[in-house]
């Protein structure tokens, strides 16, 4: 029963999380109130403040989730798999299909980018995902740690991993915003993680 309870609590969350994300791109962020969140949901503003403080706090719990995910599967990857194939395919599960995929606000590529660009140009979103992106970040250290015998608190290594995935996984996401023509995010964060395997060979141009 716990564990139904606990799934639910989830889903719940996530759908407060895409609420706010949705509202937000088509609103923008000061024309949001925490009643429209938890109303698109069909919870109460109480509810709602049982997960969240803050609507930028909802929004940013998407890339919290995911990034905090990221860790989990890396847990859960074959202990002999090589650390960089088993950090990309762990990294690569958030598109596979399931609940979080098929929340994810529909629409025109260019409309919810450019509502993606306003949201996060928010100096109180910037200060969310910027904590969002802290505790990720240290999640994962633990997770390289633990697979490769080091020690989070005393070796750089694990530290220097989970901060080189989480500058790939911001890079990709810059340029999921920004690139033209469009580029889907599975296949930018795949080949920023795989650069970053490879130790960044500089490109060959003609």
């Amino acid at each position: 029963m716990s564990g139904l309870r606990e799934r639910k609590k989830a889903a719940t969350r996530a759908a407060l999380s895409w609420a706010a994300i949705r509202l937000t791109v088509e609103r923008g962020f000061d024309d949001v109130l925490v009643d429209d969140i938890a109303q698109a949901v069909g919870v109460s503003a109480r509810t709602f403040n049982n997960y969240f403080s803050s609507k930028a706090e909802a929004i940013a719990a998407r890339h919290l989730d995911r990034s905090l995910r990221l860790a989990d599967e890396l847990r859960a990857r074959p202990a002999d798999e090589p650390l960089w194939a088993a950090i990309r395919a762990a990294a690569m599960v958030q598109f596979e299909p399931g609940p979080e995929v098929e929340q994810a606000p529909p629409g025109d590529h260019a409309d919810w980018v450019s509502g993606l660009k306003v949201m996060l140009a928010e100096p109180a979103l910037q200060g969310e995902m910027l904590r969002a992106v802290a505790a990720a970040e240290a999640e994962l250290a633990v997770a390289v740690a633990e697979r490769t015998g080091t020690d989070v608190k005393q070796d750089l290594y694990p530290n220097l991993v989970a901060a080189a995935v989480s500058a790939a996984v911001n890079t990709a996401m810059r340029h999921f915003v920004y690139a033209d023509p469009p580029v889907s995010m599975e296949r930018l964060l795949s080949d920023a993680l795989t650069q970053l395997a490879a130790g960044l060979p500089v490109p060959v141009t003609r």
